[in-house]
């Protein structure tokens, strides 16, 4: 009996709600202190409702290894068994510290492709750079000094550097990058946390205002961005970076072999995808869960790279109150 085919439309609805239910797990946590308590009600959620749905579904972007994560971890088998064989990467809840603090653009994430096709990247750094969509391949790369794509993006769009914002993570690795694009007299918005939600944010530059994501963050959050961006469109590069042996190692364990390799969009996520997110405090791409005596709302944004289709759903449910 072979294997059911990958039916993204079928399939999507039920992703939206795996994303949502993480959601509202984690909702009464936002603003109380604890991450990990955050991360936890969002990861138990998540798995709950990845095992209900018709499925054969392994974790390649998970929580960690499997001695380091309770649930969720790398490698696990999740779903019914009933269904297709998928790649699942996934991040319960991006900006554990945004939740436990209050702070914007925390979400939970999840993206579903078929076996095989999303990259297995190791938990180690990615050098980061995306674009929205709407310019050739090739504009920016990697390679360039931040400097040098800045001008690049600016030409391509017909405008000035001064008319170019930037993305990045608001870390002292990247104190000479920001000091050399803001040579440039681009703008830079600096977040804290939360690169998978800086990365779509290029994908939307009339909503949010950005045009150009770069930095070094999370290689797992990478895949998840490089889903987003197939299903909204936009461009991304990335190339893992290694601190030691040991990170060297994870990448080898993953089966990667050339670890100078640029990834592009499509090498991090190389067949029909499906992406879904849900807002847990509000930012520039979706609203936080809204509370109201015996309610909760959250809005998900759905989307499916093989329509190109975008949906932002609105969920109510009642709660008990305490």
């Amino acid at each position: 009996m072979t294997a059911p085919d990958f039916d993204d439309r079928m399939l999507s609805l039920g992703l939206a709600r795996v994303a949502e239910q993480a959601a509202l797990a984690s909702a009464r946590l936002v603003g109380r202190g604890d991450e990990k308590a955050a991360d936890q009600a969002a990861v138990n959620a998540m798995r709950d409702q990845l095992n209900s749905l018709d499925i054969s579904g392994v974790v390649v972007i998970g929580e960690g290894e499997r001695d380091e994560a309770p649930m969720l971890f790398i490698g696990e088998e999740v779903g019914t068994g009933r269904g297709p064989a998928v790649d699942i990467a996934l991040d319960p809840l991006e900006g554990t510290t945004l939740t436990a603090k209050d702070m914007p653009n925390a979400l939970t994430v999840i993206a579903m492709g078929p076996r095989g096709t999303l990259l297995h990247a190791p938990d180690v750094y990615m050098d980061k750079l995306a674009i929205g969509p709407g310019y050739p391949d090739g504009i920016v790369d990697l390679d360039m000094p931040p400097a040098t794509r800045v001008s690049a993006l600016a030409t391509a769009k017909g405008c000035g550097p001064s008319d170019i914002t930037v993305c990045i993570l608001e870390r002292p690795r990247h104190e000479a990058m920001i000091a050399e694009v803001r040579a440039t007299g681009a703008a830079i918005r600096l977040i804290t946390d939360g690169d998978v939600a800086g990365v779509m944010h290029c994908a939307e530059p009339e909503v949010t205002g950005i045009d150009m994501y770069m930095g070094r963050g999370g290689a797992p959050e990478g895949v998840l961005a490089a889903a987003a961006l197939k299903c909204m469109g936009g461009q991304i590069q990335g190339r893992l970076t290694f601190r030691n042996d040991d990170e060297r190692g994870r990448a080898a364990k993953a089966g990667l072999t050339d670890l100078d390799r640029i990834y592009t969009r499509d090498d991090m996520a190389g067949s029909d995808v499906i992406f879904a997110a849900t807002g847990v405090t509000g930012g520039s791409l979706l609203p936080g869960i809204k509370r109201e005596p015996g309610w909760l709302t959250t809005e998900t944004i759905l989307m499916r790279s093989k329509t190109g289709s975008v949906r932002r759903m609105r969920y109510k449910t009642p709660v008990a109150l305490s």
